[in-house]
């Protein structure tokens, strides 16, 4: 059964460790994640991109999917399904319709006054049933969805203003991380995030962690992260792992093998997350 991200991330707030959200991308993403986070005795994050969902054949087959997976695989771990970077009332409502415990409406784009409207209107239909919502503020950068953008970062009073606008239950703050692959070093703004944390009840999320050294890791989750997103690194590590088998099996042509091959790959990269954000 699928729980949203309040407990979750508020034990993780409480206990100072960070809760990994990955992102999953297919059947085997969502099935090897499951299995090492239920090896781990973890709770986890499944986040889902509008364009993962799309892929995967629409909300209501991704929600139907990690419901099975959970019954038939055994999980017994708390699992919360999350929508990742909703971009509008219209995205999330179809996700919270098709059973997502966890939705993120990222309207960070717009200016302020705009970004809390159309998250309080997320907040007001989530809330009806039970569902956990996320939300940003300045403008995370990179690349997402093959969408890129710039960063601009977040500063202590527009979050209080979006917090309190909003009664959000998470709030993923930009303050120099990135989506994808990092084009020379990672600047996070540890002091803005730590004055965020101090000021808020809720805990923060941190995007984009993929990259980012295992001390500045440490010191984002000292200041207040309570989760971190993470889907390029597994990727990267399930593709050197298939890279290297098709290298090694040039015959191989039974999907089940090559899509397969990456697995171990994709659980070491978990365990080394898991680690690393004091989870264990």
């Amino acid at each position: 059964m699928l729980v949203n991200g309040d407990k979750i991330l508020h034990d993780a707030k409480v206990g100072k460790y960070a809760v990994p959200q990955f992102n999953i991308n297919n059947l085997e993403w969502t099935k090897n994640i499951l299995e090492e986070c239920q090896n781990q005795n973890i709770a986890v994050i499944l986040g889902v991109s509008e364009g993962a969902a799309k892929y995967m054949g629409g909300y209501k087959v991704v929600s139907a999917m990690v419901n099975a997976l959970i019954e038939e695989l055994n999980i017994t771990i708390p699992v919360c399904l999350h929508l990742d970077h909703g971009t509008s009332f219209e995205s999330c409502k179809k996700a919270i319709d098709a059973g997502f415990s966890s939705v993120m409406i990222d309207a960070s784009k717009h200016e302020l006054e705009e970004n809390i409207r159309i998250t309080k209107e997320v907040v007001d239909y989530a809330h009806e049933f039970n569902v956990t919502v996320e939300a940003e503020v300045g403008h995370i950068g990179g690349t997402e969805d093959n969408i890129t953008a710039s960063s601009t970062n977040a500063t202590l009073e527009d979050c209080l203003a979006l917090v309190n606008g909003t009664n959000i239950d998470s709030l993923a703050p930009a303050l120099g991380s990135v989506h994808g692959l990092y084009k020379g070093e990672p600047n996070l703004d540890f002091e803005t995030m730590a004055r965020i944390n101090e000021n808020l009840s809720i805990p923060l999320v941190l995007h984009g962690g993929t990259g980012i050294p295992d001390y500045d890791i440490k010191k984002a989750i000292s200041c207040g992260i309570s989760k971190i997103n993470i889907n390029t690194e597994l990727q990267i590590a399930w593709h050197e792992a298939v890279k290297k088998f098709v290298s090694e099996n040039p015959n191989s042509y039974d999907p089940r093998k090559v899509i397969g091959s990456g697995k171990d790959a994709m659980k070491e990269a978990i365990q080394a997350k898991i680690t690393m954000f004091n989870n264990k």
